[in-house]
């Protein structure tokens, strides 16, 4: 893992977004970014729809023995339809880490930083898992351009308390 910058607190104002919800097993869930992704890229298209930023994959409720309640968006203003969802981003503190390569160890660093500087997620716990106000993994390198997810520069953003 390469990091580019960070871990960080950063203040950031709201973003509109547009996506897709899916709930899917952590085991396969990269597989199932990478299809929705295909799609929302095709219904950008199809609909005259620019990215404002990056494409993201955003976390609302992770259980890593049950099912994650995931988005695939963009940072984009539109009306969505029954597929895509215009939401979103909330304004606040993220710890904010960007880093190319190996998602796993960029998260474990991310938190480890975090619970050292004594910096608590807004999170909340309920039966289907843990929900986040605000958990991004935020492509900055936009995968329309680079395939090889390797090469991708990505940035963690995690709401904070």
């Amino acid at each position: 893992m390469e990091v580019l910058s960070g871990p960080r607190v950063e203040n950031r104002p709201s973003r509109p977004t547009l996506g897709i919800r899916k709930r899917t097993p952590f085991r396969g869930m990269l597989a199932e970014r990478d299809r929705l992704l295909a799609v929302l890229i095709d219904w950008m298209q199809d609909n005259g729809v620019e990215p404002d930023g990056s494409f993201y994959l955003r976390l609302h409720t992770v259980d890593m023995n049950g099912e994650m309640n995931l988005e695939v968006g963009a940072f984009a203003a539109g009306t969505g339809d029954e597929l895509v969802v215009a939401g979103e981003m909330s304004g606040g503190q993220y710890v904010v880490l960007r880093y190319c390569n190996h998602s796993i160890r960029a998260h474990r660093l991310l938190f480890e930083w975090a619970e050292s500087q004594q910096i608590g997620f807004d999170t909340d716990d309920s039966d289907a898992g843990v929900n986040w106000a605000g958990r991004f993994e935020i492509y900055i390198t936009d995968p329309r351009s680079e395939p090889r997810k390797t090469r991708w520069q990505t940035e963690l953003a995690f709401l904070s308390k």
